[in-house]
């Protein structure tokens, strides 16, 4: 059986003879990890996601994404037609670049929603956060596992806003409940992504917000540069202007290169940026030997198996499973499937159960292995040096019972690079015949590659 190399191991890896002019740099080499990998239980449920990443850079204004009806729109085409009503999400990542470097002004970025009945609507703000990478979230150098009891680690915007949202917040800035009398619009963000005084000029804005109506509305989000006030300065745009962009813009610009379709398996995949409404917010599973099993039997010592994470076309590592969300409506030029899930909750439990006569050693852990739709050998392909390229940066929420029979809620970050195998978010001595539930929560972050996987090892030898 082929094994990853320890990680202590890893600088002897490095000892390589170096000229004193050109340091060498070692070539990665492959491992695999032999182990069975399942696809994973459970499904997406039914709540429509508002998720607006296309284009990703906006440098002309206009309209994002719109689920208004097209009746009276300058621009139909631009207009998806789908009305919200009780539970639903609200996501958009967006980036704003001085173009030309000059141009400094801010670009603000809306999200409105509108109420066509003839009653108020009430709109519950049950979870939201919203931050810039400069200066709320900068992309900075994190160790691959790091605990994050106060939720104050986090590398990006995305990871940042993943991370409250997991914790059950809602930030300052939102307010519980807005009300939106008959036939009349509000705005749910209306927030700047500045770029002056930045090196480069470029900045970016995650936001997610979970949300419940108690009638129907329709969203939409907009991009606008910062109108000026008569002594020059920056202002937010208001109401009526979002109105008239809603009403009489075109789509916001440069667009994101067109997806190839899901079928075609001849040309190098683009997979495109999500602009559309996807049918899912939370995928939640019970990962048990069976469906009529109610526990999940530890490998034997030395062994491993792992359940796929967010899997899509061309990468479901052997497993056949697609668990990219389904678009139920989207613009003609952007994702056919929300690849990646950005901004859904994944919600796993583990009834462990160790059938030896012996105590074991159990852990549980995250990886992120090279990516494949047909597994070439019998397990999953790893490197012994991880590449440079960050494939996964986010908060885990882990609960399970300590050896006192306590409950334990810890949340671990991590940053795991291309073929990174990780390190156990909990280690668990199991005695001869226990049981033992593990829960593992995440949301998976904007700026995240998949797919991963979800690891259960059984560690050396029956001790």
């Amino acid at each position: 059986m082929f094994k990853v190399l320890p990680k202590y191991m890893l600088p002897l890896l490095l000892i390589f003879p170096i000229a004193q002019s050109t340091p060498v740099t070692p070539t990665p080499q492959e491992v695999v990890q032999s182990q069975q990998v399942r696809p994973l239980p459970g499904k997406l449920d039914t709540v429509p996601t508002f998720n607006s990443n296309s284009p990703e850079l906006v440098l002309k204004e206009g309209i994002l994404l719109s689920t208004f009806p097209p009746d009276k729109k300058k621009v139909p085409t631009a207009h998806l037609n789908f009305p919200f009503r009780g539970r639903f999400d609200i996501f958009a990542h967006h980036v704003a670049k001085a173009e030309p470097p000059e141009n400094l002004r801010s670009l603000y970025l809306g999200i409105i929603l509108h109420n066509p009945g003839s009653e108020s609507v009430k709109v519950n703000i049950l979870q939201a956060a919203s931050y810039l990478s400069q200066p709320d979230a900068p992309f900075i150098e994190l160790p691959s596992l790091t605990q994050n009891p106060l939720g104050k680690i986090f590398a990006g915007p995305g990871d940042r806003v993943m991370t409250d949202i997991l914790r059950g917040q809602r930030q300052e800035i939102f307010p519980a409940q807005i009300e939106i009398p008959p036939g009349q619009s509000r705005m749910l963000l209306n927030l700047p992504i500045p770029v002056q005084g930045l090196t480069p000029p470029l900045n970016g804005r995650s936001t997610l917000m979970r949300l419940w109506s108690n009638g129907t509305v329709y969203a939409a989000s907009l991009a606008m540069f910062a109108p000026a006030n008569p002594d020059g300065s920056e202002r937010a745009p208001s109401l009526e202007e979002w109105e008239n962009l809603l009403n009489n813009g075109d789509l916001a610009s440069p667009r994101d290169k067109t997806p190839t379709p899901l079928e075609e398996t001849g040309k190098p995949r683009i997979y495109g940026r999500v602009a559309g409404v996807v049918a899912g917010s939370q995928w939640r599973a019970f990962l048990v030997d069976n469906p009529k099993a109610r526990y999940l039997t530890i490998p034997q010592p030395g062994e491993m198996f792992s359940y796929a994470l967010s899997t899509l076309h061309g990468g479901t590592l052997g497993t056949n499973q697609i668990q990219s969300g389904d678009m139920l409506v989207r613009y003609p030029d952007t994702a056919y499937r929300a690849h990646g899930n950005y901004g859904i909750q994944y919600s796993l439990k583990l009834p462990l159960y160790n059938n030896t006569q012996s105590p074991q050693t159990v852990s549980v852990s995250i990886q992120t292995p090279l990516k494949e739709d047909r597994l070439v050998q019998p397990g999953l392909r790893f490197l012994n040096i991880p590449a440079r390229e960050v494939f996964f940066r986010g908060t885990v929420r882990v609960r399970y019972k300590d050896e006192q029979n306590q409950p334990k809620t810890e949340f671990v970050h991590l940053v795991q690079k291309r073929g990174q195998p990780g390190e156990p978010l909990v280690l668990l001595n199991m005695k001869a015949g226990d049981r033992s539930l593990v829960e593992v929560d995440f949301l998976y972050p904007p700026d995240a590659t998949p797919p991963q996987v979800l690891t259960v090892s059984t560690q050396g030898k029956s001790r």
